[in-house]
């Protein structure tokens, strides 16, 4: 089964953040890079900066291969300054995620950089 179908794009950057934990739980980490821009920063809170698609897309590999799943928490709404918006969502734990994301061309949202923290 495909899960291109399920890869509407996010048109307002509040989307952002519910269509990752969706992709990640149903495994379609193409759709979850989706979401980013191609040289996007990623900091998973292990110590280092993650660069680029390539990089995401390992990054995103090794948590659904040890079977960790983003949690959904109480997301605040966006701030938006023109074409950025901060997204941040406190998680269960305790945790906050912060995010960046930049409207692009087409009107759609995508995240530039985003330091999220995974509840295990």
């Amino acid at each position: 089964m495909s899960n291109a179908a399920n890869r509407e794009p996010a048109r307002d950057p509040q989307d952002l953040e519910r269509m990752l934990i969706e992709r990640q739980w149903a495994g379609d980490i193409e759709g979850m890079l989706a979401l980013f821009e191609p040289d996007a920063v990623v900091d998973s809170g292990a110590g280092e900066l993650i660069r680029g698609r390539e990089a995401t897309r390992a990054l995103f590999e090794q948590s659904i291969a040890a079977g960790r799943k983003f949690q959904r928490g109480e997301q605040r709404p966006a701030l938006v300054n023109g074409d950025l918006a901060l997204t941040s969502t406190k998680l269960p734990d305790g945790s906050i995620t912060t995010e960046v994301a930049r409207r692009q061309s087409d009107e759609t949202w995508l995240w530039a950089i985003d330091r999220y923290s995974v509840a295990f």
